[in-house]
This record gives structure tokens, sequence and C-alpha cells, in this order.
């Protein structure tokens, strides 16, 4: 047995090291007692690109456009981060800074209005006309980085963008913008540009609400990492258990999974490669596994008779999601397995009710009758599921006041979780499930659901 001062010293980084093979593959394999019990490949197939191509944004970008010709705009402001990523394939962060892109709808190529430090993003990317700003907040006419450095006026940088676009020709024309703007904005939008802008924020969340095939496709390369991670983390906890703390066991599943992931991804450094990635794996035990969105910091010991849950998201290309499982140590009490069967049975409740056509309060109504029926209603604590996006949750919702209808390509998450802190423990599975043409969704990570998997004696 190998202690904890061991393990911490040593173990993490031998054990957290990926197999090296002579080739990288977009399907890993795990190894070990866990990969065992992974469910068998279905007919997705998995990609072996880094990220989605331009050209790919280029055909959404065409999308948009014909969309908007046809509601008589004349082009769309993006202003949200996870637009100007989905239409454009430019990764970037965003913080207080103002980053927008506006597509006309005649025309190839997004306007970009960008600060200085993304410059060098803007200008290598797919770039043919825009306009630059010093910073936040940007005071006329200086730019230390030509040399010009001196406190002017502080600029408006809204106005800014609106002037840009009348430069353009674009005053008296239907525009549209990815949000609602405020009154406030919209006198601005008028003074400058003489009418005000429609919204078009429900048309691209639709558009990235409906996976494409490429997108799943790189979700289910993400979702294979994700089950040897899984399995990777399992079988420490089943040799290593209670030598452990959560915290040892999740430092360690990332940095394994980080290892795993990147010894595929192409990258130099450079920009616009390795984009949109990030493997994020927790572990909590004991009482903090019986709060949903718990406060505390989680560095507990594993101890046997524990409630632990596995859990974290994988991401690459910004394709991927989330991936939960909640374990019982043995000895459990007779409660905490009914309140894990009860919300494992939820999941796969949720697999079969998920079809086209049918609204997501529906789905959502069937799962919490479910838990009422079986007597765990003081531990319902949320709905069943969220959408699943590149921003993590994303709309529709499986909850009782959302009546979008399920249509093919939509994503969601799956954890109907059931708490009780009174009694220090909780479960709370996830995955993402895949609404398809015809019949229940599809399942993209290949863990089981099976007491084998989820019920442990150390």
């Amino acid at each position: 047995m190998v202690n904890r001062r061991t393990f911490l010293a040593v173990g993490v980084a031998t054990l957290a090291k990926p197999p090296l093979g002579p080739e990288p593959t977009a399907e890993p394999r795990a190894k070990g007692k866990s990969a065992g019990l992974l469910l068998a490949e279905d007919d997705l197939k998995a990609a072996n690109e880094d990220r989605l191509p331009l050209e790919w944004n280029k055909q959404q970008v065409k999308k948009l456009q014909e969309i908007l010709t046809v509601e008589g705009y004349d082009g769309i402001l993006l202003t949200d981060r996870w637009n100007v990523i989905y239409f454009t394939g430019l990764w970037h962060t965003t913080t207080e800074r103002l980053f927008y892109a506006f597509v006309p709808t005649q025309g190839g190529q997004p306007v970009w209005f960008y600060p200085a430090l993304d410059r060098d993003l803007v200008k290598t990317w797919w770039y043919g006309d825009g306009e630059m700003y010093f910073d936040w907040h940007h005071a006329e006419g200086a730019f230390p980085n030509e040399g010009k450095v001196q406190m002017g006026a502080k600029v408006d940088l809204f106005e800014w963008v609106l002037q840009g676009l009348r430069k353009r020709g674009f005053a008296g024309r239907k525009l549209a913008a990815d949000i609602e703007l405020t009154p406030s904005s919209q006198r601005k939008v008028v003074r400058v540009l003489g009418k005000e802008m429609g919204s078009a924020d429900e048309l691209c969340l639709r558009r990235r609400m409906r996976k494409t095939p490429e997108e799943l496709a790189l979700c289910r390369r993400a979702y294979n990492y994700f089950n040897q991670i899984h399995a990777f983390a399992r079988d420490l906890l089943l040799e290593r258990g209670t030598d452990l703390t959560d915290f040892d066991i999740g430092s360690a599943a990332t940095k394994y999974g980080t290892d795993l992931v990147m010894a595929d991804i192409k990258q130099d450094g450079a920009p616009h490669k390795a984009v949109g990635i990030s493997v994020e794996v927790g572990c909590r035990t004991g009482k903090g596994t019986g709060y949903p969105h718990p406060n505390q910091f989680h560095h507990s010991k594993v101890r046997k008779g524990d409630a632990l849950q596995i859990a974290g998201a994988i991401r690459i290309g910004g394709c991927g999601g989330e991936l939960y499982r909640p374990f019982l140590i043995h000895p459990w009490t007779d409660q905490m397995q009914k309140l894990w069967s009860v919300s494992r049975d939820c999941c796969l409740m949720q697999k079969e009710e998920s079809v086209p056509g049918v609204t997501c309060s529906t789905v959502a109504y069937k799962i919490h009758k479910y838990q009422v029926k079986n007597g765990v209603a003081p531990y319902i604590y949320h709905r069943p599921a969220h959408g699943e996006g590149s921003e993590g949750h994303q709309p529709p919702y499986l909850a009782l006041g959302d009546y979008t209808m399920l249509e093919p390509g939509m994503c969601f998450s799956v954890e109907p979780g059931l708490f009780d802190p009174q009694h220090g423990f909780g479960v709370n599975f996830s995955d993402n499930f895949v609404i398809q043409p015809e019949g229940p969704a599809r399942q993209m990570s290949r863990l089981p659901w099976s007491e084998g998997w989820g019920l442990l004696k150390l």
C-alpha cells in the first residue's frame, strides 16, 4: 500500500502521466479495473480535429445572413462572447473590455471592434475590416502602443462602434443586435444611426442550441477522454481511497486528464490552436456531497460509509460537457442507497423521455412525479437538467416552466440529483444526452449507471 505522503510526493506525477503510444488517437481506451465496466462504443465517431475549422464558422455566418435577409435586416452586431466565437471562430477572453463583431447580410466577413491587447488575435484570424481602441477606459487619441500618450476625453465605446457602422454606410439601415438593447443604448443608436436596432438574441441562441454533426463529433472526442479520466479516478479511489483526501483524487484526475488530452493536441504556443480546452475534475466526500452548490472548500479524508462524488466538465474546441458519478462507500445506509437508486433511475428516465416533439416541461414533470411517488420529495433541490453549450449552462432547461420543444441536436446535462444534508450526503449524476431525430436521447459518455460502478467496498 502506498501511503498518503508518498502518493502526494510521487504518485500524482507518475499516475497522472498518460500512457504513451506510437500515435495519438481521438478514441483513447482506458486501462485498469474500471475500464472493463465502460459501455460499448456506439456509431458516433469522434472527430480528429482539435477545433471546428474556420470554414465551419463561415457556414454558420452564411446561414445567419440568410435568416437575417429573410427578416429584412442589413446586418447584426454580435456583442455576446459566445455568439462571436460561434459565428466567427475567434476564441478570445472577455472582461469589462468591449469586443464586438458586426456581420453584414451582404458580404463575406465581419467587421471587428476590439481592444489593443487583442490586436494580434484579431488580425491573424478572419480579418478584413475593423477598428481598434486602446483599452477600457479609452481616452480620445491615446494609443501608447503608437507612442501617443495623452489624457484625452473619455470615449463612449458603444457610440464609437455606432460611428464605425455609420462610416461604413449603415446609417438608416435595419440592423439587429444579439441582445435586447436598453432604452439608453437605443437612444444612442437613434442619435447616431437614425433608427433603433432590433433584437435577434433568440435567433442566435437557437442556432447554438442545436448542435451540428461536427460539434457532436468533437464532443464525442472530449467524452472519450473523459471516460478514461473517470476510470482512472475510480481506480485510484479503489486502490488508495482511505489514504487520500477528496482533494487528492480530484487533483490527480485533473493532472492525469490534462496530460492525456494535451498529448493529442497540436500546439506550438501560437494563437488559434489548443482553443476552447478545459479539463476540470473535482471530488467531494462526506457532508460536502449533501449540498447542490456547496460554498465550502473540499479537503476531507475519504472514509468508509461516505457518499463521494467525482464530477467535472471537459471541452475541446468548446465542445463537450459535464460528467458526474456519485459513489457510496460501504457500509452505506438504506436511505443512502434509496436516494442513489432513485436518482439513477431518473437519469435513465430522462434518456427515454427526451424525444423530439416533447416539451422540456413534460420531461421535467415526469421525473419530478417519479421522485415524489418514491417518497424523496424533501430531497429535491433543483430541475432535472440544463441545456449544454460551450458556455456551460445553456437554454433550454428541463424545468417545469420551460415549454421549449425538444429538437434533434439539443444537448442536456443529466442531473436529477437528490440531497440529504441532515444525514450528510447527496447523490448527483450528470452526463450529456443528445436529442436524436427518432427515439430516446444518445448518451455521450461511456460510463455505466450500474451499482457495480457506483457502490464500492474499499
